[in-house]
């Protein structure tokens, strides 16, 4: 199967019709020329990161001499997707090779730039990966991994946001990671809007929820980030239960819990009762700061509540008479 052209956005992007015109001159002043210019040199690199594979020698490299990225791009693997791409390389070999690059580090050893699952592969089925060995700047690096899997769109919504945090962690500046996963300035903000309040072993733990998309995972943002829900979603996570869950579930869990409100308890109305000394009336009567409520019974109550009635008036001049008097 031939391999996508993962540069293609990049490449091809002065033939993309804006969304909308920028005022003249704009664009070619201070900081946004500088923007430009950044994003014009990333897009030389990438150019040139996707003609590594074209026209280059493939090598059959031992897969245990190959260390993974220096970052990570990935909570968890797909492994129904594995399997069938396991399948795949057993029945019918490696198509594509794999991009590695000299290890910065280690002599003798090699890095994966993209193409991690295929050296996965090869390792459980004990053979040598077919791969394009090169010099591989970081940055370069860095766009190559994210081009290749936002080329194959197996990467989640959380895994994109946490993948960029790693980057912008490691000193990556944004540019850099916009072209890496074709993102443009505002979803980097919402992804790092994400990963700034779920904290990454909440993230961890739920893992790559391949079916939960951005405005649910702001959601989950908003609500975790309330003090008291944090120990609520650390016991969650503790579970064992919520450990042998789907990911997607563990994610419905921890959201369908945190939006339970709890309504605050009702305050019961304080009841207190009069009666004169013969008893021929029983008064009881709540105050709830908002409301009173009074209720006669025995023998004189219709015809106390009657005088009561009668006389509702005389009474409350009497109340404000005594109201303006406490206030002098």
């Amino acid at each position: 199967m031939a391999r996508k052209d993962v540069f293609a956005n990049i490449t091809n992007a002065d033939v993309a019709k804006p969304e909308r015109k920028a005022t003249p001159g704009y664009a070619t002043r201070g900081a946004s020329r500088s923007m430009i210019s950044s994003l014009g040199e990333l897009a030389e690199k990438a150019a040139k990161a996707e003609q590594i594979l074209q026209g280059e020698a493939v090598v059959e490299i031992d897969p245990e001499e190959i260390d993974g990225s220096f970052v990570s791009d990935r909570l968890e693997d797909d492994e129904l997707a594995f399997a069938q791409l396991l399948e795949a390389i057993r029945e019918r070999g490696q198509d594509s090779p794999v991009l590695l690059r000299p290890h910065p580090d280690t002599e003798a050893r090699y890095q994966v730039v993209f193409g991690h699952r295929r050296v996965r592969a090869a390792k459980l089925l004990s053979r040598t990966v077919r791969a394009v060995v090169k010099e591989v700047a970081d940055v370069d690096h860095v766009i190559a991994q994210g081009q290749e899997n936002s080329a194959r769109e197996n990467l989640s919504f959380i895994e994109r946001a946490v993948f960029s945090q790693r980057l912008i962690d490691l000193g990556y500046q944004r540019p850099t990671i916009m072209l890496a996963l074709s993102i443009d300035a505002p979803m980097l903000t919402r992804m790092l809007s994400v990963t700034g309040r779920v904290p990454a072993r909440v993230s961890t733990a739920i893992g790559a929820a391949k079916n939960v998309g951005r405005d649910r995972w702001l959601e989950l943002a908003q609500l975790i980030e309330r003090p008291e829900n944090r120990a609520k979603v650390d016991a969650l996570v503790a579970e064992e239960q919520f450990k042998q869950s789907s990911s997607d579930d563990r994610f419905e869990r921890i959201l369908a819990e945190l939006k339970k409100v709890k309504k605050a308890p009702k305050r019961l109305s304080q009841a207190n009762t009069w009666t004169p000394d013969d008893g021929s009336v029983v008064a009881e009567y709540k105050n709830s700061g908002r409301g009173f409520s009074l209720s006669l019974r025995a023998k004189e109550a219709g015809k106390f509540g009657q005088f009561l009635s009668v006389n509702l008036e005389r009474l409350f001049e009497e109340y404000r008479e005594n109201e303006k008097q406490r206030g002098d």
